[in-house]
């Protein structure tokens, strides 16, 4: 599969999604959004991307804090990119906007931003070497780089239920993307470290609850299953129930071990 084939795959992929992360993803992601937005310590006048602003939940956070600076979200999917031009028009934002794009190939000027920010989106970029590179390119000397991405299964309750249910569907045309891809979080840092942006890696371990096993299946993993038959689909919700359920059926808290990556362009 070429690279422009991928990118169609993952497009559609996420404007599936489009519903499942404005109704019920936006809101629990809310913890790792915050633990961002302290790293990137933004100020007036700030100029911002938000590469991967999926919905603008994070996008939108940031543009009342730079006021006369701007915020340009860029995403694949043009369905949440919708959501998210809704959401900043409702709120009466003029200093956000929201363009088709990806990590990998920024249309923005050279070291023309003070910040960018990626918030739980560069687990899913095709080429992270890439990806460092463009952010390296956009940003002005001395700017900053937040990046927020999920560690492994072992440490992580959303990745291990994803890849879980996951590791009983077909496995997807493109391989090295999802929400374990940069467990090793190190390999991320060297990148950026040859695209001249020098950073460090800090850890939390941010949250959310589901009452029920059937809506966090629903939430979590209704995309990733699609494709499975029946039979596929009772084994894997056997198998993530009995292993990462409690007995009674009662409510369940994922604890989500979140790896943080501040760097600044010399």
């Amino acid at each position: 599969m070429t690279q422009d084939e991928g990118l169609a795959w993952q497009t559609r992929v996420w404007d599936s999604m489009t519903p499942i992360y404005a109704n019920e993803v936006d809101v629990r992601f809310i913890p790792v959004i915050d633990h961002v937005m302290v790293r990137a310590n933004l100020k007036p006048g700030h100029r911002v991307v938000d590469v991967g602003t999926g919905t603008g939940a994070v996008a939108l956070r940031m543009a009342p804090l730079v006021t006369s600076g701007e915020v340009v979200g860029v995403d694949i999917s043009p369905q949440m990119l919708g959501i998210a031009k809704q959401r900043a028009m409702n709120a009466q934002l003029s200093n956000v906007t929201f363009v088709e794009g990806r990590a990998e190939d920024l249309e923005l000027e050279s070291s023309s931003f003070d910040r960018v920010v990626a918030s739980l989106s560069l687990m899913y970029s095709l080429d992270r070497a890439a990806a460092a590179h463009e952010a390296a390119r956009v940003l002005k000397p001395g700017g900053t780089l937040v990046a927020a991405f999920w560690a492994g299964p072992e440490e992580n309750d959303i990745v291990k239920f994803q890849m879980m249910a996951g590791s009983f569907a077909p496995k997807p045309p493109v391989s090295g993307v999802g929400p374990g891809a940069m467990a090793n979080g190190h390999e991320f840092i060297d990148q950026l470290e040859a695209s001249g942006i020098h950073a460090r890696l800090e850890t939390e371990t941010p949250g959310f609850c589901f009452d029920t096993f059937e809506s966090a299946w629903d939430v979590l993993v209704g995309v990733t299953t699609a494709n499975m038959d029946a039979t596929q689909k009772l084994e894997a919700k056997k198998a993530v129930r009995e292993a990462m359920w409690p007995k009674d059926g009662g409510p369940r808290y994922f604890n989500n071990l979140t790896q943080y990556v501040v760097g600044e362009k010399a």
